[in-house]
């Protein structure tokens, strides 16, 4: 991909085609859109994808990838290139290093510190000073994964609720849930976090680094690419706690938004 290369966001279910050194996408009410295969970083899609191995193979050979996600905006995966940036000495030390407990402690407490300093930034309120000092307090004797990982769920707790004090009643979250979330607030969360995962995803398949060789996730989840998912949390609350709050002071946001079925938001 060039440097100037971008995103593309398909909304609408669609087909993708090859045009000799372009990606024909064709949507169902509308003239095909023509894009330079040089022009895009990545694809991101919400919806039905009707591709084929022309496409693919076009996609692949330029080092695009193309991000899924399902109905409830859960990151479903993905279609990628060849890993052809790939390292053997960086994969020895990666793997090397996230084998090491004492490495994977420290950058497991730095990016919580961080990921939790930019919930309190993009919440914009005091209420969150206190829980963030105790976490800072927390921290360091924390000795495992799990207390990490514990200290942090604590204060996301107290994050979550007091973001619900700022939300109308149909968009507070009630609790944190996925998978599929459980109301419109956890839906919006849910949504951008896929997209910010996709992003972190696409970065490091542009460098030597495994995705799936992690620190903080490496022991909690071992179906998705653990790296990808520590790089991912410090950006998460800048965009969908930050833009949930902005949504709702400047009411954007309406119920019918969203749809939902039988207790699936």
């Amino acid at each position: 991909m060039t440097a100037h290369a971008r995103t593309y966001w398909l909304t609408q279910p669609c087909r993708i085609r090859r045009e000799d050194n372009s990606v024909r996408i064709e949507r169902a009410d509308q003239s095909p859109v023509r894009i330079p295969i040089t022009d895009i970083r990545d694809l991101i899609a919400f919806d039905y994808l009707d591709i084929n191995t022309s496409a693919v193979s076009l996609l692949s050979r330029h080092g695009v990838t193309v991000h899924i996600l399902d109905h409830y905006g859960n990151y479903a995966g993905a279609i990628g290139p060849p890993e052809d940036t790939s390292s053997a000495h960086v994969l020895r030390r990666q793997a090397a290093l996230t084998g090491d407990e004492d490495v994977r402690l420290t950058l497991g407490r730095a990016l919580i510190s961080t990921t939790a300093s930019n919930i309190r930034w993009a919440m914009d309120t005091d209420l969150l000073d206190a829980p963030l000092s105790r976490l800072a307090e927390q921290l360091p004797t924390c000795h495992t994964s799990d207390q990490l990982m514990g200290a942090e769920g604590n204060f996301r707790r107290t994050a979550w609720a007091v973001l619900d004090t700022f939300l109308p009643p149909w968009l507070r979250l009630e609790g944190r849930s996925r998978r599929p979330p459980a109301n419109a607030g956890n839906a919006f969360i849910s949504y951008v976090n896929s997209i910010v995962y996709a992003r972190v995803l696409t970065a490091l398949r542009c460098t030597p680094l495994h995705p799936a060789l992690g620190f903080l996730h490496a022991d909690t989840d071992r179906r998705r690419n653990t790296l990808a998912l520590d790089l991912a949390e410090p950006f998460k609350p800048l965009f969908a706690e930050r833009l949930l709050r902005r949504a709702a002071a400047q009411k954007s946001l309406r119920p019918s938004d969203f749809e939902s079925d039988v207790g699936n938001a």
